[in-house]
């Protein structure tokens, strides 16, 4: 492999933070028994996390931020993979405490990684990435709680980012009516374009009073939103219905009430994305690039950039100025 490679490195020293791309080579790498040249990469809120002082996401400097990536097997210790392989590594430790996907080259542990499904281009599993994964995860749960298009409205929050426009096309694509909610009236076409039906206002979601009974709205909701938007959703759900939860970017508290569980048999699903079991894993991703695989992947990025240009387009996501995803390529050679 090449003797030195480009890596983006976030360093904290006394007071002073630096983000910026600088020189590797393999003896920097952590341990990890499959070695990945990267073709591809993403921005999640987490890796613009990664990239401020007091993100909380970095607990070791310096690092190489990108909880996803995408590429080609080069060496593998591991008789699971071998030279010429692609494959997909998202979550687990990657870009939080073992160098992620910002970087030419990442060594991975075996049990990390997922063959890349056929169906899929490493170009598309990382626009897809970890917030596509998490928006298909989601709907998975919400089947297995016997959701179904007869069943009624789906609600989706936070429609406008990754998880939630993710999750308003492949919902559509499944035959469900989606309330896409957002607080961007400028976004109505972008989202009927992905497949919702309807475009609701945050204030219909919640409007600052919490009921602990509301009217039966939905018989389900994708919500990457949290606080107390979700205790909201919770007292407005259909009988038996579901929310699955993956965010918290409107708060960590949900001042809910028994009584939707107990009167309503409501359930509140947490979807874990970073520590999925690898069965359920690669079960998802086999639906992403099948049944569950956008038609419009196109359609979700929102801009992309090489690895010299992330370091301008990590902090967009943390001001709201996207919608979508932000896709990284990595290799100047693909």
């Amino acid at each position: 492999m090449t003797q030195t490679f480009d890596a983006l490195i976030v360093n904290k020293h006394d007071e002073k933070f630096t983000v910026g791309i600088d020189r590797l080579s393999s003896k920097d790498l952590p341990e990890g028994e499959v070695l990945i040249r990267v073709h591809y990469s993403s921005v999640n809120y987490k890796d613009s996390l990664a990239a401020i002082p007091n993100g909380n996401i970095v607990k070791k400097y310096p690092f190489v931020p990108g909880i996803d990536l995408a590429g080609v097997v080069v060496s593998s210790d591991d008789s699971r993979f071998q030279e010429g392989d692609a494959v997909i590594a998202t979550s687990y430790d990657i870009g939080v405490s073992h160098y992620g996907g910002y970087s030419e080259f990442a060594r991975i542990p075996a049990d990390w990684i997922v063959p890349l499904p056929k169906g899929l281009t490493l170009r598309e599993a990382m626009i897809i990435g970890t917030a596509g994964f998490t928006a298909a995860l989601s709907i998975q749960d919400l089947e297995q709680n016997h959701l179904s298009p007869q069943k009624g409205k789906v609600l989706v929050t936070g429609s406008t980012g990754g998880v939630g426009s993710f999750a308003v096309a492949l919902l559509s694509s499944l035959g469900y009516e989606v309330e896409a909610s957002t607080g961007k009236e400028s976004e109505e076409d972008y989202l009927k374009g992905l497949g919702a039906s309807s475009i609701v206002s945050r204030d219909k979601v919640y409007n600052g009073t919490l009921k602990a009974l509301g009217k039966q709205e939905w018989a389900a909701a994708v919500d990457p939103v949290g606080g107390e938007p979700l205790a909201s959703i919770l007292s407005q759900l259909q009988n038996g219905g579901a929310v699955a939860v993956s965010g918290l970017t409107a708060g960590t508290k949900v001042p809910t009430s028994v009584f939707p569980f107990i009167l309503r048999g409501i359930k509140l699903l947490g979807i874990d994305s970073v520590y999925c079991p690898m069965e359920t894993r690669m079960k998802v991703w086999e639906r992403l690039a099948t049944d569950l695989k956008p038609a419009n992947l196109e359609d979700f990025i929102h801009q992309e950039v090489t690895l010299h240009e992330l370091p301008d387009a990590l902090p967009t996501l943390l001001k709201g100025q996207v919608r979508g995803r932000t896709l990284v390529k990595i290799s100047s050679n693909i």
